[in-house]
């Protein structure tokens, strides 16, 4: 993956939003997940379109019921959409789970993918973009998530929808692209934690401040840098 070197001074303002939002909620922010890689990409496949507590029954009852991996791949395709009833469009996830498990397993001797700490971060994502209905936020979530621990940026809608109000990307940019451009932002030398709090705070920020509907502008500790922010408040004063 390449990215393109940002512009300094919109990079200060993202360094500058970090800081304040990682005194506000306690960096460094302990990894939330200890899962192998190949499980944090079955994990993050079925979280697409789904409400976290949704996507983590159903994985769950997956691994119940499916000892190894290697029968989830072998099982009827009925089955395994029925393991994972609980998050959205099981129907579709559940050929779609056996297909990467399928090109894992004609692809890879290490069908665990621990391989992928021994590779460069872009090479790395760019395999594991290579399967079927993996992108940019999965290939991510499975090298910074999962017991790899790699340096790679997640973004999710949360974290899009701050960064966008903040001004630190265009709001015409989707949240695939988006990873590529926030990334690039943050300082080359920040380690896989510093990389990790950023996405933590931004998308909890996201969740408890910057609300869809209704943001807490008033009390967000990073309304000078906001530029949406600023606007609500001046039209609020005018109402």
């Amino acid at each position: 993956m390449l990215f393109q070197p940002p512009d300094p001074e919109l990079q200060h303002k993202a360094i500058l939003i970090h800081d304040r939002l990682c005194a506000l909620y306690g960096c460094p922010i302990p990894y939330f997940s200890d899962l192998d890689p190949l499980s944090e990409l079955i994990a993050a496949l079925l979280s697409h379109r789904t409400k976290n507590a949704d996507s983590h029954r159903a994985f769950q009852q997956l691994v119940h019921q499916f000892p190894t991996w290697e029968a989830v791949r072998t099982a009827p395709t009925e089955m395994i959409e029925q393991a994972i009833a609980p998050c959205t469009w099981a129907e579709q996830k559940a050929p779609r789970l056996q297909h990467v498990l399928q090109r894992i397993h004609e692809q890879c001797d290490d069908e665990s993918l621990s391989f992928l700490s021994e590779m460069p971060v872009a090479e790395a994502r760019a395999w594991l973009e290579s399967l079927p209905g993996v992108g940019p936020k999965t290939s991510a979530a499975v090298l910074s998530f999962s017991r790899l621990r790699r340096r790679a940026l997640a973004v999710d809608s949360h974290h899009h929808r701050v960064a966008v109000r903040l001004g630190l990307i265009a709001g015409t940019i989707s949240v695939g692209p988006a990873h590529a451009i926030l990334e690039a932002q943050l300082p080359a030398e920040w380690t896989a934690q510093q990389v990790y709090d950023n996405h933590e705070v931004m998308m909890m920020h996201g969740q408890k401040c910057c609300y869809y509907k209704n943001p807490a502008c008033d009390r967000c500790p990073v309304l000078d840098l906001c530029p949406h922010g600023q606007r609500r408040m001046i039209d609020r004063r005018r109402s």
